[in-house]
């Protein structure tokens, strides 16, 4: 035979393919997050002033697209590719890689319980940061929004953090039409009203505490996220160990692969040599005679 022998042993058609399509769908879902954030950035002119990305005070939303998506690119493509071509580089890449991110996650869930009181400061210099810079980037205006609406709160802990706010704090100084008010996001809602009343917000905080939280939510994002964190643990702590078992699950599969094929390559035989028979050195008509008797 001229081909490679294998001796008992076969890389797994079952974990290939699966560790390959499991891992194209997140090579692709990354692709596309990266190409979101790559059109918010251009539309926002960020591509044609790099340096813009760092003028803004607070988070630019964008950004979450661009990591989780380069994370997702990065594992998937390594993934996807190594099980395919069988190459035990990036599989072992990627297992390293989903090991990191798991380590990672690991670390910062037992920080945040042990470190719960200082969690709970960065939170709210993380949202008064946020709501200084709350017009400066439309992106960043939508995710307050959006939080203030989900949780029904108003500020990092009332309403009179929104005085950190050029446009809505209450200083005389301040010749904004938001003087002393909140975003409409703060406005409790009238199952009533279709259309959103964006100026329901104005000079509300003009007015006592007591008729305040007839016309907005005066409690606190943080400790509206605690509460939602309390009544909702059980799903909370269930997603994050499916995710750890499935990270888990992607590691062990990259292993047992990486060992199929280090079996497969420890086991190959080199082919036999071909062996040709070449006639004795008879001259003349004897030579011919032999090969024919």
């Amino acid at each position: 035979m001229t081909g490679n022998h294998y001796k008992g042993h076969e890389v797994s058609c079952c974990i290939k393919y699966f560790i390959f399509g499991f891992n194209i769908l997140f090579w692709l879902l990354g692709m596309a997050l990266v190409a979101i954030g790559l059109w918010a950035w251009s539309e926002k002119g960020v591509l044609s002033n790099i340096s813009s990305i760092t003028d803004l005070g607070g988070l630019d939303p964008v950004w979450l697209f661009m990591v989780v998506g380069g994370v997702m690119f990065i594992l998937g493509f390594a993934g996807c590719i190594g099980a395919l071509r069988e190459n035990t580089f990036l599989l072992k890449f990627f297992s390293v890689f989903l090991g990191i991110i798991f380590f990672l996650e690991l670390t910062t869930g037992v920080l945040a319980f042990v470190f719960k009181d200082w969690i709970k400061d960065q939170l709210n210099l993380f949202i008064n940061n946020n709501i200084r810079a709350y017009r400066d980037d439309i992106d960043l205006q939508n995710l307050i929004d959006f939080t203030q609406e989900y949780w029904d709160c108003c500020g990092a802990f009332g309403p009179d953090d929104w005085n950190l706010n050029i446009y809505f704090n209450c200083t005389d100084a301040n010749p904004s039409r938001e003087k002393c008010g909140v975003p409409f996001s703060c406005c409790t809602k009238d199952p009533a009203e279709d259309v959103i009343n964006t100026q329901c917000g104005y000079d509300i905080r003009a007015k006592p505490d007591a008729e305040q939280k007839d016309y907005i939510n005066v409690k606190g994002c943080v400790p509206q996220f605690e509460k939602w964190l309390q009544d909702n643990l059980t799903l909370v702590a269930g997603i994050f160990i499916g995710v750890a078992l499935l990270q888990i699950f992607g590691i062990c599969l990259a292993q047992n692969l990486v060992s199929d094929i280090e079996a497969v390559r420890a086991s190959w035989v080199p082919p036999l040599p071909i062996i040709t028979c070449r006639p004795p050195p008879y001259a003349g008509k004897n030579a011919s005679a032999y090969y024919h008797t």
